[in-house]
């Protein structure tokens, strides 16, 4: 019966609240999102100015680019989630003679 009840409960959540809990989780995933719009708003903003660079060329640079800020965002995330699993735990809960 109390799976009834979270199964409506996560019905009524919104999209706008679902992703709000869930950048409270992993904090990196929305940075990763941000950082990779950000670098394709720039690619296609600099497609404009791109000289005599084949555009194929600057495409590829600019997804190259993109998914480089996605993947550091990720590993920053993998190394937060690290460190406050297991590294924290272990310094604070060291036992004093």
């Amino acid at each position: 019966m109390s799976s009834d009840n979270q199964c409506s409960a996560d019905e009524d959540e919104g999209q706008l609240s679902r992703l709000i809990r869930k950048s409270r989780d992993s904090p990196f995933v929305p940075a990763g999102i941000a950082g990779f719009t950000t670098v394709g708003s720039y690619g296609l903003y600099k497609l404009k100015y791109r000289r005599d660079q084949k555009m194929a060329i600057h495409l590829i640079d600019m997804r190259v680019a993109a998914q480089g800020f996605v993947v550091k965002s990720w590993t920053l995330g993998v190394l937060y989630s690290v460190y406050k699993d297991y590294i924290r735990p272990r310094s604070f809960n060291v036992s004093k003679k």
